[in-house]
């Protein structure tokens, strides 16, 4: 690939996503299945792995049985010591097979954070504090698992498009697609197996509001290029495409309130923390048989997310420059490589094409630019509206999943484009929606002040 600063350069987005070819990473963008794997996630290990199966088929606190499985015991850390040999021999005779790789990185994640959370979740259930988790991961899960994040490109504990959602479902019926009523959990920490659960629930939306990405990777690099021949008309176009799709993204995240209740969420939700930042880690998590420091990582977060992002780098939204934007930037490091280097070469070429800049300077332009940004506060608004009511409801507990402060952090985003979106009044002046949306803006910007205030002064933050 050319530099992303050449003005000739471009991204090879996948048309064809060569489901059939194992050679490949699983995630690579495509114009088809956008940010989802380019194939369906493998579901099945080979029989090498079969220690590995049984323990995670007996995990989660309701099996596919309906049975109770080893975490309603909490006796998932005892099945681990005794049942489960170090398959790293195993994974070197299926190293060049990518996908396969990223299958097991899933699965090492689904027990790591089981393990280590183990014990937090007991706790939990029984009305206590989190108290700290198991402070060091045994050599049966370290060393595998750290091999095969190596070779899948993961941090070796559990992240959103890897492990816990975007490769962590399967198709009931092959033949009915990505339709939700036909998607499935492979793994799960609670009930999620059950696809009427709240943790099924959770995952599948997002699976969902990510298979409609594919028109918003390809509209993103349609307005690159007409910004760059100031194709004035292709350029409007492109940008209502990338509108068109966000709001296809948002009404399916609206169904998130219906497919997953704020009731449930805390009772799966332990299993998704990460160390970084977390109590229940106060000194980081030595894995044994790695290293003889401890190592810590940021936990499993829709910020992971590669969809929002996309937009922020494509209208050049401006952070404010504080230590929590620099948590935003820390968790550009948790996606799939080729994700991260196609939102670089979108912010790259956006800059250097002078997006924002070529919108503005014409009212119609101004407009579709204003209506992008407008669904990026509407996801960022309805992310912030979750969070209120799936957890400052129900926990007192500081921070989020990803460790970033869990009442500010949302914010931090959420008034940034509420601010951008106020600064561009002057160029939509009397045209289209645009006072509709900056009377709903400056509406929002107040009670999220509100909002914020009310919840810091509870916690004293």
């Amino acid at each position: 690939m050319a530099s992303p600063t050449s003005p000739s350069s471009a991204f090879n987005i996948l048309s064809d996503t060569r489901p059939e070819d194992h050679t490949m990473p699983a995630f690579m963008v495509s114009s088809s299945r956008g940010f989802l794997p380019r194939a369906e996630p493998i579901v099945k290990l080979p029989p090498d792995f079969d220690a590995l199966e049984s323990i995670l088929s007996r995990m989660s606190i309701k099996t596919i049985s309906g049975a109770p499985g080893l975490l309603a015991t909490c006796e998932l850390g005892d099945a681990v010591h005794k049942d489960l040999p170090d398959l790293s021999d195993a994974i070197e005779r299926y190293k060049e097979d990518l996908p396969l790789m990223n299958a097991l990185y899933r699965d090492y994640a689904f027990l790591a954070s089981a393990y280590l959370l183990e014990p937090c979740h007991g706790r939990f259930m029984e009305g206590e504090e989190y108290g700290l988790g198991r402070q060091k991961l045994p050599k049966n899960i370290a060393l595998p698992f750290v091999r095969v994040a190596a070779i899948a490109g993961f941090k070796p504990f559990m992240e959103y498009a890897g492990s816990y959602a975007l490769f962590n479902y399967r198709l009931e019926d092959p033949s009915l697609g990505l339709e939700y009523s036909n998607l499935r959990l492979t793994r799960a920490f609670e009930h999620g197996l059950d696809p009427t659960s709240s943790e099924a629930g959770f995952v599948l939306v997002h699976v969902d509001m990510v298979q409609h990405s594919g028109p918003l990777v390809s509209a993103a690099a349609e307005a690159l290029k007409a910004a760059e021949s100031k194709d004035r008309d292709a350029f409007d176009q492109a940008l209502n495409e990338v509108v068109n799709s966000l709001k296809q993204v948002n009404s399916v995240m609206n169904e998130m309130w219906n497919k997953s209740k704020p009731g449930n969420y805390t009772s799966f939700r332990t299993f998704i923390f990460g160390i970084t930042k977390q109590s229940m880690f106060p000194n980081g998590v030595i894995y044994e048989g790695v290293s003889a420091e401890p190592m810590s990582f940021r936990g499993e977060s829709g910020a992971n997310d590669s969809m929002i992002p996309l937009a922020d780098n494509l209208l050049q939204m401006t952070m404010p420059d504080t230590p929590l934007t620099s948590i935003l930037h820390d968790f550009r490091s948790y996606r799939p490589g080729n994700h991260r280097e196609f939102l670089e070469w979108v912010h790259a070429r956006a800059t250097l094409l002078g997006v924002k800049d070529f919108a503005l300077a014409d009212p119609r332009s101004a407009l579709m630019y204003l209506r992008a940004l407008n669904q990026v506060r509407d996801f960022r608004w309805r992310h912030w509206c979750f969070t209120r009511e799936y957890i400052l409801k129900r926990t007192k507990h500081r921070t989020a999943t990803g460790g970033s402060p869990i009442v500010t952090w949302l914010p931090n985003q959420l008034q940034a484009v509420l601010d951008q979106i106020i600064a561009i009044e002057p160029f939509c002046v009397n045209i289209g929606d645009a006072e509709d949306i900056m009377d709903l803006v400056k509406s929002q910007s107040i009670s999220l002040q509100k909002d914020v205030a009310k919840y810091c002064e509870e916690r004293e933050v």
